[in-house]
């Protein structure tokens, strides 16, 4: 099978995030099956043009705004004569609109779609933008095959007028061989940790809040990733005079990761809307809880009061309460650890990937 994939970033670009991990994760261990794997995606400055990632041929083109003007055109001039045995629209960012580019198939892939928590990010008239794109997707993409990471997502899209037949979903995975316990590792006092990137709508401004709330002075927060709230978050820091209990990390590698999330008695996720909520599995792998908002997507990653606790989104109080709770008790962050473990090993990347291409097979077949 020759199939083409069509997302806004690869996992190099400075700016991927879970949608490029699943991309890689994915479609890389088809390329390795023997399939033919293309990606078209957007450049960044320092990236080769043409790089072969995880077995994947990489077409870089544009930039990261500049992309959707250049993605149809690279298509009809370098890509079209391909032939190509299907079309896979990762739609993470704004729809591309990839059904009226002639290709021979198209299928849908979807983490999640913004809806109105795009305007708790950028500005106005970007956010409408954003909204206003996405509002046409029932008509647009109607006879077209959708994958989803959720259902929440998959909800999502019947809400928006897909038809519910025309949805398959397809759980994310997690790399369990990697990401393994180590209950010697936990630090004596209670931390917790965030995981991501640094944008509005990840809402880490309610994590802080509530460590505010806490009692216990000896709870510390590390905040592992980097983006452009971190100023307004370290701002806020300040201003609540928790300095000395939060800790902003910047970029980390994956082996510092995998310490974190061991070292950690919880991790906290507070976005009001998630695809999947890869984080949650990657901490739940490590053996260790997570306090997570009550959230499309998230809420399918936590199982509440066995591997963590489900919260109130946008309730820093509520949060509070969690985090107390967790950490009076070292033996309930164990026990819930031991939980998380057992939940991730389903959740296989290899599973993801045999997965999908059955589904590819049979869109292309007509038995979907």
């Amino acid at each position: 099978m020759h199939i083409l994939v069509v997302n806004w970033q690869d996992r190099q670009n400075p700016l991927a995030g879970g949608a490029e991990l699943h991309l890689h994760e994915v479609f890389g261990r088809i390329a390795r099956g023997g399939h033919e794997v293309d990606l078209l995606c957007s450049g960044f400055e320092g990236g080769a043009v043409r790089p072969t990632i995880d077995d994947i041929a990489v077409h870089r083109v544009g930039r990261r705004f500049s992309f959707p003007l250049h993605a149809r055109r690279y298509f009809d001039r370098h890509l079209r004569a391909r032939a190509y045995d299907v079309l896979v629209e990762d739609l993470n960012k704004v729809p591309l609109f990839t059904p009226r580019w002639g290709a021979r198939r198209v299928v849908a892939l979807v983490h999640h779609l913004f809806g109105e928590t795009v305007f708790r990010e950028a500005p106005v008239p970007v956010a409408a933008a954003v909204w206003l794109l996405e509002r046409p997707l029932g008509r647009a993409y109607e006879h077209v095959p959708f994958q989803a990471v959720s259902e929440s997502s998959a909800d999502d899209l019947v809400r928006r007028g897909i038809a519910r037949d025309r949805i398959r979903v397809i759980y994310n995975g997690v790399d369990l061989d990697r990401l393994t316990p180590d209950p010697g590792a936990r630090t004596p006092h209670p931390t917790l940790v965030y995981l991501g990137r640094l944008r509005r709508y990840k809402n880490v401004s309610t994590l802080i809040r509530a460590l505010g709330l806490v009692s216990r002075p000896d709870v510390t927060l590390e905040i592992a990733g980097t983006g452009p709230d971190r100023e307004r978050l370290e701002r806020l820091v300040r201003s609540l005079d928790l300095t000395p209990r939060v800790r902003f990390l910047g970029f980390i590698s994956e082996e510092n990761k995998l310490s974190l999330l061991r070292r950690s008695w919880a991790t906290l996720l507070a976005s009001p809307k998630e695809g999947w909520g890869i984080s949650n599995l990657e901490a739940a792998a490590c053996g260790t809880p997570v306090i997570a908002a009550d959230a499309p997507g998230v809420r399918e990653s936590v199982r509440d009061g066995e591997t963590g606790f489900l919260v109130r989104p946008n309730t820093p109080r509520a949060f509070a309460a969690a985090i107390e709770r967790l950490c009076a008790d070292p033996g309930l962050v164990t026990e819930m650890g031991a939980a998380g473990r057992r939940f991730a090993e389903y959740f296989t990347w290899d599973r993801a990937a045999r997965d999908t291409i059955a589904d590819l097979q049979a869109i292309i077949t007509g038995e979907r």
